[in-house]
């Protein structure tokens, strides 16, 4: 009997070894920010690959958390490792405050996260690990809040994006004035309406000309966010800005954006290989 317990152990402890051999490494990284003057957690995600050969190079997923959550949800919720080396795909998920929306907050400097993200993570990352570093392998995908940010930042920044893929994004933000503390990182609508329209991606969306970037937008048929989603749709459609505009049965949930995910990687990938 002890025989045979020794034996199923040595076999389970072989079977562990080879698992972890042929996994997705994951770390948590301090990330410098020059705006913020202070070092800013991230999770990443390097694939099986990148320690099979030192000089291969990968393109890089950049994945944003929603409001209320932060850089280590996404590895918890979803499988997101799982894909990173089923695709051969670095993955970033930067920490950007409970509460960012992903802006430089005009009226805090505490929350510079467009500037984190879109350049310092960039930078970081472009310095520190073999990625292939130019805008063609850079995607931004995020869920709710992190929805908003892969649009808005991939808008901005289309020099450093070319793919964007927001879930369940709350793609405009005039419809909730008092929700998520947005009005404490742009000020009170009704005193800083500008500030409300500039920083929703409908009208920033204004901007985009076809082929600008790979565009696909996902969203549950019972998501809160539904009709913000619907209108962007809508509006790119009339604008003849060509994007993928997928709805599932779902709510805003990461059971939603679990399923999600799975089926935008492949989105994402082709493109990178475009």
């Amino acid at each position: 009997m002890n025989t045979m317990k020794i034996k199923l152990s040595t076999l389970s402890l072989i079977i562990a070894v080879a698992v972890s051999t042929d996994a997705a490494i994951v770390k948590t990284l301090k990330i410098p920010s020059r705006k913020m003057s202070k070092e800013i957690p991230a999770t990443l995600i390097l694939p099986d690959a990148y320690g099979e050969n030192d000089s291969q190079r990968f393109p890089v997923l950049y994945l944003l958390h929603g409001a209320g959550d932060d850089c280590t949800i996404w590895n918890i919720k979803t499988d997101v490792a799982e894909l990173a080396d089923k695709y051969g795909v670095i993955m970033l998920c930067p920490d950007a405050g409970r509460t960012s929306w992903y802006f430089d907050s005009p009226i805090d400097t505490n929350y510079q996260y467009e500037t984190f993200v879109a350049e310092e993570c960039v930078e970081y990352l472009d310095k520190n690990y073999r990625t292939k570093a130019d805008r063609q392998h850079r995607a931004l995908c995020g869920n709710s809040m992190g929805g908003h940010g892969a649009m808005f930042l991939a808008i901005r920044h289309r020099d450093a994006f070319s793919i964007s893929v927001p879930l369940s994004g709350g793609v405009d933000l005039r419809p909730f004035p008092n929700k998520w503390k947005i009005k404490q990182r742009i000020g009170a609508i009704k005193n800083h309406r500008e500030n409300w329209e500039k920083n929703s991606v409908i009208n920033l969306a204004k901007t985009l000309k076809d082929g600008d970037l790979a565009i696909s937008i996902d969203c549950g048929d019972h998501d809160f966010f539904l009709k913000v989603n619907r209108a962007l749709h809508k509006q790119l459609q009339n604008d003849g800005i060509k994007h993928r505009y997928i709805e599932k049965p779902g709510i805003h949930n990461w059971i939603y954006w679990k399923e999600a995910i799975k089926r935008q990687m492949p989105f994402i990938t082709e493109q990178f290989n475009r």
